[in-house]
This record gives structure tokens, sequence and C-alpha cells, in this order.
């Protein structure tokens, strides 16, 4: 038998948490977010949790699953309008290897969707999945091992679409918007759905297929799974070596130079850090889920179809972002295909945590209101 002594929540870390290099807030199975250092509990509604399972689900890959488990947090009530369409929904999506709860952490919820804020959940309806093959929802950890679907952006996609009309009821969203992996899920929502949200907002994330180092990072993360005889085609009875390696990719993809300099200036603390982070991820991961995550890439290319988006998109990445280094010119040549599109690039800063960066609404919230300002009703 594989390992299953972690719980979903620690299989559910995401690249935020290894990009910041900080100790995260816990988050409460029951309700709100837990209040740390006695600080006052949030200031929004308690999170609500549930599960949707979609029958006979098929992917893109010709696979195909009697069950798929939808796990998701709301925040927030929806409201409607008189047609009975819902105006206050907002969809946010996480990163590879998150969970939608790793959003009400204070560094974000406690920015966005307290009372007062951009997101105030007492105004909007927040959705926060977790992804196929993430957190709660279903994925190969759960049984199936390597004999899951293999599940692709697009995939993941209209999974979504489904949870938000077949069982939260949504029709509309007043804002999509996604860090890393969700940022990228964004650009595909907006062109595949491209009339059913007044508003985009890719966070970390670039328009083009996965290419250069970039692709050739997430095959160090797969090989180094795959490669690995310990992994046994997915049946593993503990987590095979080529997880570290994996993990030793994925802490160099997702790093902020600046930060980490300032973190550990010495060769020892450099040392102590690190070996902290290996440890501390290498409880937390589980192998045949981290494969499939990073795999799942392989599918995404919104290039030929940015014409499609029709609502105002703000795409924001950060400088010293290793994932998506701003001097490969990308996005200045691609969102001048978006109708409505707009790119900002945050300078590095003491603010900045490079890829991370995503997850610091403190850092891009004043770009949020102008979009917000731009396509409200």
């Amino acid at each position: 038998m594989m390992r299953h002594d972690l719980t979903s929540a620690a299989r559910a870390v995401v690249l935020c948490a290894l990009a910041c290099a900080v100790a995260a807030a816990q988050v409460s199975r029951r309700g709100g977010a837990d209040s740390p250092n006695g600080a006052p509990p949030p200031d929004y509604p308690a999170p609500v949790e549930g599960d949707y399972v979609i029958r006979d689900f098929h992917f893109r890959s010709g696979e195909t699953l009697p069950e798929l488990k939808l796990h998701y947090t709301t925040v927030g009530t929806p409201v409607r309008d008189a047609a009975g369409v819902v105006r206050n929904a907002v969809l946010i999506m996480h990163g590879t290897g998150g969970t939608g709860r790793a959003f009400l952490r204070p560094q974000f919820a406690g920015v966005l969707f307290s009372r007062g804020g951009l997101l105030d959940a007492t105004k909007y309806f927040i959705i926060l999945p977790d992804a196929v093959g993430h957190g709660a929802s279903s994925k190969p950890s759960d049984g199936l091992h390597a004999r899951f679907p293999h599940y692709g952006y697009r995939d993941m996609v209209e999974a979504q679409y489904r949870l938000l009309t077949e069982e939260l009821g949504v029709n509309h969203l007043r804002l999509a918007m996604g860090t890393s992996m969700g940022g990228m899920q964004t650009w595909l929502w907006g062109e595949t759905y491209p009339e059913f949200m007044d508003a985009l907002m890719p966070l970390a994330s670039l328009p083009t297929e996965i290419a250069g180092r970039n692709r050739m990072m997430r095959r160090m993360i797969t090989d180094s799974i795959r490669n690995d005889p310990e992994w046994q085609g997915g049946e593993y009875k503990h987590e095979p070596r080529g997880l570290t390696s994996a993990i030793y990719t994925l802490i160099l993809m997702v790093s902020s130079p600046l930060q980490w300099q300032k973190q550990a200036p010495t060769r020892a603390a450099a040392d102590k850090l690190f070996d902290g982070m290996v440890a501390n991820y290498l409880k937390q991961f589980d192998a045949n889920d981290m494969l499939y995550q990073f795999d799942a890439s392989r599918d995404y290319d919104p290039a030929p179809d940015l014409e499609k988006i029709r609502a105002p998109l703000v795409a924001v990445n950060s400088a010293d972002d290793e994932v998506n280094p701003p001097e490969l010119g990308l996005m200045e040549r691609e969102i001048k295909r978006v109708r409505r599109g707009r790119y900002v690039l945050i300078p590095t800063s003491d603010e900045t945590r490079g890829h991370g960066t995503h997850s610091l609404p403190a850092v891009w919230q004043r770009h949020l209101k102008k979009l917000l300002d731009a396509s409200g009703r």
C-alpha cells in the first residue's frame, strides 16, 4: 500500500508557501481561519466547505472517472438581480500543489475579504475550489495512484465551471482570478466562457504554451519521480527518493533571491534554511500527486484564442518571478491581442517575494481596484 498518513491539508501545500518561505497561518477545517497570536478573529463570514461529485466525467485524454469529487470553500452569500443573474460571485483559483483554503490565510483573506476590503465577503460571494488532483478533491493518492486519469488544465477548468453552474447555481462571475496555475486557468476561463464574467485577473502567469526553462523545470520534477526505480509505477510503499530531487527543483523554481539572501546571509544560515524547507515539504508532498500536478500543464496554451477574451483583464506579474521572468517579453507581445487587456509588472522590492508575490494582495491590490472600477456595472 502507498503511504496515506498525511492529512489532505498537508498534501495541499501551495507554492506560495515555498516562495514566501514563512510559516503560514493554520486554517480550521470546521469554520473560519484560526486567529494567530491572539489576534482578532477574521472580519468576514465563516467559510463553508462542501463537495460536489460529477458523475462519469470524461477527460480530454479519453479517460473517464465514474465519480469526480470537487471540494470547495465559499465565503459570503450569492446575490441575484431581478433576472436571476448572480452579480457578486468571485472565483479564485490556486496554484500547483495548492488548495482553495490557502486563500483564507491572513495575508490574503485579511486584506481582501474583510469588511471594507476590495472583495468584502459581506458583499461578495467568494468561491475557492480545490482543483482536480489537489487538496480534498479527487487525486491519485486517494487510491488509483498512477491509474488515475491524466488530467490537464482544460479538464480542471471544465470541472470548475460545472461546480459553479451545477452545484452552486452561479451563472455569472463578477471576477475570475487566480495565482500561478490558477492564473493560467484564468486565461482559459476568459476565452472558453467569454460572456461568463465581468473581469479577469491572472497573477504570476503567461498566456503562452509552457516552454523553455519553465517546461524544463517541470520535466525535472516529473522525471525525478517517474525515473526513480522506487516509484514502482506509482505503487510505492514509501515515498521514492526522487521526490526529494523534485522538491529541490521546486524550491529553486519559486525562489526569491533577494529575500533568501536577506534570510540566509551566511553559508550556515543558507544550509539551515534549505534543510528545513526540504524536511518540511518531504512530510507534506505525495509523489504521485506531485507528478500529476506538474504534468497537467502539458495542454496549456491559451495563445491561439486570446482574441476571444471579452472581459476587461489585468495581468499582474512581479519582476523577481523566476517562473515567469519578464526578460522573455512574452506578456508584452501577447497582451496586445487581448481586446481590453492590460499588463502590470511589479518591480522587485522589499515587498515582493518572487513567484509568491501572487499571494500578497497588499502589493498588487491597487491594480485590482482599478479593474473592479473599470468593469463595474
